[in-house]
């Protein structure tokens, strides 16, 4: 446990009710009999939540809606007030919940920076010196001197965003803010928070987007019906997260009760890979018989069930150490317990952080199987060439389809395969994939003396 003064934000027992009233008049009657009675029933938002968030890290809170992400942040903002609990919050916070909330639309741009940058705690002679940064920011040119009621959505988030983000907080908590604008605006709005993040602050990020917290957190935290299920590494967090997410009505108290069994012992994280796959010879075997994930959830089947995913080679000799520039196969046996329509079949390969690299379908462009009738059992199989970077990655297996009357995932597995890339001596690229593999490259001499062979 970390001492209180290298925490952020600490919260014991933290819980938050509201009073629910039948009839306009039942509130009336509260008034006048106090605490003598109840004309209400108690609806809690959030129960018995334990928080410690370590300065300088980021975590993520996921949940499904109405699980009180919101309210959580919203009581470590100060804008809302605990019903039971503790509560420290130890620095400057700036927010992102509610973009503009303090916003007058009757002034312009300008004066709203002014103003809306003063409530987060800054001087007027700070506003001005960071005034010209955060117009930049924002990016909505001439406007930035007309009333902001004129506005459209998109730019009055983008002005509020560019506001909160120059602040220079100590914390800074964000509430499914990082959808605003368009792709290169959001884009930069991430790596801003990631300067932010270098710069030692603490950031709660709440998000529906699994692959920007898996990319994004240090730790995260899973929060359902007003309970915390579950604290521990990204990648475990979303994966449970998802699984509870995507299960069938009738499965999600088990998974639920699964979920917090997992939790009851703190801290969560994925076992490290062991140092016996480490140092497992890597030229010499295709196959190592210790690669194998820790990490796969299995979700509810709705009419078909994913097993024996594995990757082999061209000659089906499985395999789960990779060469660059080979040509491999992933395979996995579909088993359908339903009559499913319009069918399709998937494959993703991830990185150990969880972030997801690249994926395939069996169709494109919307054609699927028209029907599968209930009892085959059919083989997928996905061949692919490596150019991945050397390293560590994950295979996902599933099928969509439709055995009712919406198109649904009909059964998924994530981290059904791990297999490794060994590094090639001969390869110079960097990133996650080799873009050029073949050599596509020209040298064109602009002086007009013979073109430069590549040897």
């Amino acid at each position: 446990m970390s001492s209180e003064s290298d925490l952020a934000i600490t919260a014991r027992g933290l819980g938050k009710a509201y009073q629910i009233f039948a009839r306009p008049e039942d509130r009336l009657k509260q008034l006048l009999v106090g605490n003598r009675r109840k004309y209400y029933r108690e609806f809690w938002a959030l129960k018995n939540v334990n928080l410690e968030v370590p300065r300088g890290h980021t975590v993520g809170i996921v949940g499904r809606n109405g699980s009180g992400k919101s309210t959580l942040l919203q009581m470590i903002c100060g804008t809302l007030t605990p019903t039971e609990g503790e509560l420290h919050v130890r620095g400057r916070i700036a927010a992102l919940l509610e973009l503009g909330a303090g916003f007058n639309p009757e002034f312009n741009g300008r004066e709203n920076v002014f103003l809306n940058a003063q409530i987060l705690g800054l001087s007027r002679s700070e506003i001005e010196k960071r005034f010209d940064r955060i117009a930049s920011f924002a990016d909505i040119g001439r406007y930035i001197d007309q009333p902001v009621k004129t506005y459209s959505t998109g730019m009055y988030a983008r002005l509020a965003f560019a506001v909160a983000i120059h602040v220079d907080p100590e914390i800074l908590v964000i509430d499914e803010a990082l959808s605003v604008g368009d792709e290169a605006f959001q884009r930069k709005c991430f790596a801003r928070i990631q300067q932010i993040r270098e710069s030692g602050a603490t950031v709660l990020f709440v998000s529906h987007s699994a692959g920007s917290v898996i990319e994004l957190c240090d730790r995260a935290i899973l929060l359902d019906q007003g309970e915390e299920l579950l604290a521990g590494t990204p990648k475990l967090v979303v994966a449970k997260y998802q699984k509870l997410a995507y299960a069938a009505p009738e499965k999600v108290q088990v998974i639920r009760d699964e979920i917090k069994q997992l939790g009851q012992g703190g801290y969560v994280e994925l076992p490290a890979v062991s140092e016996e796959v480490k140092s497992t010879p890597e030229a010499d075997h295709a196959y190592d018989p210790f690669l194998l994930p820790q990490s796969t959830v299995t979700y509810a089947s709705r009419g078909a069930v994913v097993s024996d995913a594995r990757i082999t080679d061209l000659s089906g000799k499985p395999c789960n150490v990779l060469t660059h520039g080979c040509t491999y196969c992933y395979r996995y046996n579909v088993t359908f317990e339903k009559t499913a329509f319009q069918v399709r079949f998937g494959m993703m390969i991830k990185m150990v952080s969880g972030l997801e690299i690249a994926g395939g379908a069996s169709h494109a462009h919307g054609d699927s199987v028209e029907i599968i009738e209930k009892g085959r059992q059919i083989a997928v199989q996905f061949e692919f060439h490596n150019y991945l970077a050397p390293g560590t990655y994950f295979l996902n297996a599933g099928l969509m389809g439709r055995t009712g009357e919406e198109i649904e995932w009909l059964h998924r597995v994530l981290d059904a395969v791990m297999f490794r890339v060994v590094p090639d001596p001969g390869q110079l690229y960097t990133g996650m994939v080799d873009l050029l593999p073949e050599n596509h490259c020209k040298l064109i001499d602009l002086s007009g003396a013979p073109a430069i062979e590549i040897a």
